[in-house]
């Protein structure tokens, strides 16, 4: 492979990545609170088309980015009414929010089909963005890359090393102790689930806005379910999710790299296009066979229902 490609394909696989980390970001702060929400598909689905229309009405770049926040936010929330008030099963309820939200989506989006919308110029650094063969590769980005690099700071600072992000996690952990202490546990579970879906929504505004500034009916294409494989494969840790997300990128950029190469390879394109989905279940595959890892890491109340005592 020719060696001035490397800039080309560390670049895309940052911009391939960054998506992956925002959802990924605010799905492991949901899991850590106790809440599982299978629902990302469905809330980046949401979150691109709202922020596509957002555009696509004059507003900017950014201001249709928050717009894709508050869709993502208002789906997590009908989630939240129904698991945290209710007390309807997570799984189920996730995995219908991710059927709703895609086509719901599909519904609202139909219009804006072949819509044009202008390209969001990347964010230059200056001086870094000179430096031979890493800075065209690193610093010289959508802005949203860099933000995804201070979100999985910011989490990590907050999970780790704050007073409300080990309260958080004595949440996710065990809520009946926390509550007995004093803390509003179903409160604290809105709140992160709410969290959870503004990332997804930014994720999928991501996607519409800055990364491919269209809409088209699929075109989260499955981002929102390696998302959640993520928080898995980086047991729920937020730096292995940001490394994660990056091999997946490198994945999904390499298989486009390959096929317009030229290379001869004996393979259907629909192969080398199913490799990322591939990969995501053989990791998730080699990750179960180690059940200790997983029961080490994960929190222990999540996914389960819980009803403050009065």
């Amino acid at each position: 492979m020719d060696a001035s490609l490397i800039p080309s394909i560390v670049a895309a696989t940052l911009v391939a990545g960054t998506p992956l980390i925002i959802v990924a970001s605010g799905e492991l702060v949901a899991e850590r609170a106790g809440v599982l929400n299978l629902g990302a598909e469905g809330m980046m689905a949401v979150g691109a088309v709202a922020a596509f229309a957002a555009a696509h009405g004059g507003a900017s770049p950014w201001s249709a980015a928050l717009t894709g926040m508050a869709a993502g936010c208002a789906m997590a929330l009908l989630f939240g009414c129904l698991t945290l008030t209710m007390q309807a099963n997570q799984v189920a309820a996730g995995l219908a929010l991710a059927i709703f939200g895609v086509g719901l989506s599909a519904f609202f989006g139909k219009s804006y089909e072949s819509a044009p919308l202008t390209a969001v110029p990347p964010l230059r650094i200056p001086v870094l963005a000179d430096v031979p063969f890493v800075g065209p590769a690193l610093f010289n980005q959508p802005a949203l890359v860099y933000v995804s690099w201070a979100l999985v700071a910011g989490i990590a600072w907050f999970l780790d090393r704050s007073r409300p992000g080990l309260v958080l996690r004595a949440v996710g952990e065990s809520p009946s102790a926390a509550h007995a202490v004093g803390y509003p546990v179903i409160a604290i579970r809105y709140a992160a689930v709410a969290f959870g879906g503004a990332m997804a929504g930014l994720g999928g505004a991501f996607l519409s806005v800055f990364y491919t500034p269209l809409w088209a009916e699929g075109m989260v294409a499955g981002r929102g379910w390696i998302a959640l494989a993520l928080v898995v494969f980086a047991t729920w840790r937020p730096w292995r999710v940001m490394l994660g997300a990056y091999l997946f990128g490198g994945v999904m950029v390499s298989q486009l790299f390959v096929q317009g190469s030229g290379l001869r390879i004996e393979l259907p394109a629909q192969w080398l296009s199913a490799l990322p989905y591939v990969a995501t279940i053989a990791v998730l595959v080699l990750i179960s066979r180690n059940r200790a890892t997983i029961r080490l890491n994960s929190p222990a109340s999540l996914g389960q229902p819980y009803r403050p005592e009065r």
